[in-house]
């Protein structure tokens, strides 16, 4: 008899993963491509060119990208930044410049991610701390609800600045189209719905294709309702970006590129399931710029990783990248074969999707949530969102990395240094505190342990507080336990020397504890344990107090 067959494990596996990926990436196409158009609109260019970005730079993605999960295509954040972009850029509006200027950001775009990951810029992404991208987010959901608004209630208004506009929007109200504002609203209610019922359902392509019925049926464009227009069928023609451009779109691209990159990270690691690899952040600049250089010459705009595509791949049980290819193949058969109905979508439609799902940027329990721990950050998120809507989007995102950087160093000018004393009864060292009022301190001896890195904006600091427990103390010696001290800069070494030999004059010794290797390797360059000698300097904190003990009772005592 021959043996029974039994089918590999490993292929089962991989059939039923395959089948995931394709259901995920089929899940996902129904809500990213109505939404890419929406985007594209909003970054007031041809709804096609929503299709093209998450065709190409999805496509492309897929292939590079390290996430499983990531879904590549253009956001809400990026949309409004190309049109801040776009309207100084080509501010006729004319779609051919339109064209070529949208190849040309792009394509730097991909050029500045590829350039940081030559120059392993990957940590860059952490440069926006997270209330002042809180902050930023909001001021850019508020931003993109403002933009829309005219659309949904079918006005046309010139556009200036944020404040000004809602201003205008107040005084054109009454000229409110009544067909329009119904097409948006019936729209609204049903995305609503279906998001509190049936999350992460295809509920903007269900809206899409009725939109599309109803504008057909009823003949939405002769009353009033603008639609989308003609939308060329088949794949996009090839775009070629314009050298005379890069100066000026150049600085533009840079802050386009930082939050492509930005939100590509954090949606990767936010869907990351236990047991995938790790995000590798440099790969995915290689992977996020590749995918927007080559989709520039297809027509793409700039591109990145959405948080709520991910998270429709990650529910729909995506497994792999070929969820993404999936979805680019989506992309592609519409382009091909749909691209005559979806003229007919009325823009109220488009809006309202927008701003369903740009709301979501506006996050009022993350600013509970930050006033609750820190009332200073609050702020610094209230003042990112202040900034978007004051300066723009582009400029918002220079005063959202400087607040940060502000934040950072308000944080780390001041850093923590504490007197240690001895627990009663037992043999524990800790920082001297209303919570142990029982600690103890040794009579003529003081032990102080700052805490971070000492560098040049902190050392005056700590230099300060430290003289202050000197005066307050009056000790013989003087133990500096750096054990919470990672690395000294050039600015503290020559400080922590200058304030040695003025303590020697007044009759102090100064004793170093516990010193990091990278910070002993610093004491040492800097000739600083020259200076002290191998008496004054101790592996850690306890044998100090050994030795000053031994002092004490010995007849070296005067030191």
């Amino acid at each position: 008899m021959t043996a029974p067959i039994h089918a590999d494990p490993r292929a089962q596996a991989g059939a039923a993963e395959f089948r995931f990926d394709v259901m995920a990436g089929l899940t996902a196409a129904a809500v990213v491509l109505p939404k890419a158009m929406a985007y594209a609109a909003v970054a007031g260019l041809a709804p096609a060119v929503g299709l093209y970005t998450a065709f190409v730079p999805g496509l492309i993605y897929g292939l590079l990208g390290s996430s499983r999960v990531l879904s590549v295509s253009s956001t809400t954040t990026l949309a409004i930044l190309v049109s801040a972009e776009l309207g100084e850029a080509v501010p006729d509006g004319d779609p051919a410049k339109l064209a070529v200027a949208t190849a040309t950001l792009t394509a730097l775009v991909g050029v500045a991610l590829i350039i940081a990951r030559l120059l392993r810029l990957g940590f860059v992404a952490n440069f926006i701390s997270s209330p002042v991208l809180t902050g930023f987010k909001a001021g850019i959901g508020l931003v993109i609800l403002l933009d829309q608004a005219p659309k949904l209630l079918g006005l046309h208004m010139a556009k200036h600045s944020f404040f000004s506009d809602f201003v205008s929007l107040i005084h054109h109200i009454p000229q409110t189209s009544a067909t329009t504002l119904a097409v948006g609203a019936a729209t609204l209610v049903f995305l609503v719905g279906m998001e509190i019922f049936r999350p992460h359902s295809p509920a903007p392509l269900v809206a899409v294709a009725g939109a599309i019925l109803a504008s057909w049926l009823f003949g939405l464009g002769v009353h009033g309702v603008s639609t989308v227009g003609h939308i060329p069928q088949g794949l996009p023609a090839l775009v070629w970006p314009d050298l005379a451009m890069v100066r000026d779109l150049a600085p533009g691209a840079l802050g386009v590129a930082l939050m492509s990159f930005t939100e590509s990270i954090a949606a990767g690691r936010a869907f990351a399931r236990s047991g995938d690899p790790p995000i590798d952040a440099n790969r995915e600049l290689v992977a996020t710029g590749a995918a927007n250089f080559i989709g520039a010459f297809f027509g793409a705009m700039p591109a990145g990783g959405g948080t709520s595509q991910t998270g429709v791949v990650y529910s729909a049980g995506g497994r792999s990248q070929k969820a993404s290819l999936v979805c680019a193949g989506a992309a592609l058969a519409t382009m091909l074969a749909l691209a005559p109905l979806l003229g007919l979508l009325p823009n109220a439609t488009l809006a309202a999707i927008v701003i369903v799902y740009s709301a979501s940027l506006i996050q009022l329990p993350e600013f509970v949530a930050i006033r609750r721990v820190r009332n200073m950050e609050f702020w610094w998120a209230v003042a990112a969102g202040f900034g978007v809507l004051t300066f723009g989007t582009l400029k918002g995102i220079v005063v959202a990395i400087i607040l940060s950087l502000i934040g950072l160093g308000a944080q780390t000018a001041r850093p923590r240094v504490s007197v240690i004393g001895h627990k009663r009864g037992a043999d524990v060292l800790r920082p001297l505190s209303p919570e142990h009022p029982d600690d103890e301190t040794i009579e003529g001896l003081l032990i102080v342990r700052p805490e971070g890195r000492l560098f040049f904006l902190n050392a005056q600091n700590v230099a300060d507080q430290i003289a202050a427990l000197q005066a307050k103390y009056q000790p013989r010696v003087m133990v500096l336990d750096m054990s919470r001290v990672p690395d000294i800069e050039f600015s503290a070494l020559q400080m922590m020397i200058e304030r040695d030999q003025r303590a020697k004059d007044q009759g102090l010794l100064v004793w170093l504890a516990g010193l990091n290797p990278e910070a002993l390797d610093m004491v040492r360059r800097s000739g600083l344990d020259k200076q002290l000698g191998r008496d004054r300097m101790f592996f850690n904190t306890r044998t100090a107090i050994e030795r000053f003990n031994a002092m004490r009772t010995g007849p070296d005592e005067k030191g």
